[in-house]
């Protein structure tokens, strides 16, 4: 089954191919005699109720500074006529212009497969939609209140304060019991962000590590533990941090059996969690990373594992 498939995504000349997951889906779609073209969210377009996007096919190759090259001119397709599969892989920030590209995403649903649902990721936010499993979770505090904030520190010692839409590690706080900086903090994230913030019980267990597991279709495809640098506590690869290989434990095995059936009937075919000494922190739903790390380690093949899930949703 030779599929056409709409990859979302960052420019493809800026990526870097040694650990970018939507590569090595690219890498994966093309070994299966699947065709691709490339585009940027910016390059969406909607007239008369069909979806439209200035894109490009192409071929990858795994090779550094020629890993891809252009097998056409720039086109105007249409991704519900043109395309069997969207893959919606562009990086946060999740703002409106992310927001804007699910509701035309959404669009092209009835002919198209977009992976993962836009609809779901839309309703998904990586730092709201895991409120929802408060049982899994360290106590957590969604506010913009200065006097709430200082309340829960007061009550849960050492906190992390962090945005609600920010990603990779951007803007991460470790406020301790007695810092003096919390009402700065507070009021400079009113003042750069319409939205409430985020402030998590702080988990000193975290310079063991923090587990990013994958999820494929709701099963769990492997994990890495992520370590944060010397003097860190954000153990974010983007942000330094260093991978290692791991097991699941018996606990981040029930986080997945709860969490797997929702996942999959959202249409949401690749996810990734963040777990802290068994504590669900996030769940990541917009483009998760992590999958060639994984593999490295566990001799594994999850750009497969996703693949096969997405065929199989399109046999019905």
């Amino acid at each position: 089954m030779s599929l056409r498939v709409a990859v979302q995504m960052d420019p493809i000349e800026t990526i870097k191919i040694g650990g970018d997951s939507t590569f090595a889906l690219m890498l994966e779609a093309q070994k299966r005699g699947h065709t691709l073209h490339h585009y940027l969210a910016t390059a969406l377009s909607a007239e008369s109720g069909r979806v439209r996007a200035r894109a490009r096919s192409l071929t990858v190759k795994r090779e550094p500074g020629a890993h891809y090259e252009w097998a056409g001119e720039p086109e105007t397709i249409d991704l519900g006529q043109d395309s069997d599969v969207v893959l919606m892989r562009q990086d946060p920030p999740f703002d409106m212009g992310y927001i804007t590209a699910t509701h035309l995403l959404e669009m092209v649903q009835g002919e198209t497969l977009v992976v993962n649902d836009p609809a779901e990721v839309r309703n998904a936010p990586e730092k709201l939609f895991v409120l929802r499993y408060p049982d899994l979770m360290p106590p957590t505090l969604v506010t913009r209140s200065l006097e709430e904030a200082m309340d829960f520190r007061a009550r849960h010692g050492a906190v992390v304060v962090k945005p609600l839409y920010g990603n990779a590690g951007t803007a991460v706080f470790l406020i301790d019991k007695t810092d003096g900086n919390l009402p700065a903090l507070v009021e400079l994230f009113g003042t750069v962000w319409n939205e409430p913030f985020m402030v998590q019980a702080f988990l000193p267990q975290v310079s063991e590590g923090d587990k990013r597991i994958v999820l494929v279709d709701g099963v769990p495809a492997g994990g890495i533990n992520r370590l944060p640098k010397k003097g860190e506590i954000r153990s974010n690869l983007a942000a330094g941090g260093a991978a290692q290989p791991t097991e699941l434990t018996a606990r981040e095995a029930e986080i997945c059996a709860i969490l797997g059936p929702e996942l999959k009937a959202r249409g949401l075919v690749f996810v990734g969690i963040d777990v802290i000494a068994g504590y669900l922190t996030e769940i990541n739903v917009t483009s998760p990373t992590g999958i060639m790390a994984i593999d490295k380690f566990n001799g594994t093949d999850t750009p497969a594992l996703i693949w096969d899930a997405i065929e199989a949703r399109l046999k019905g």
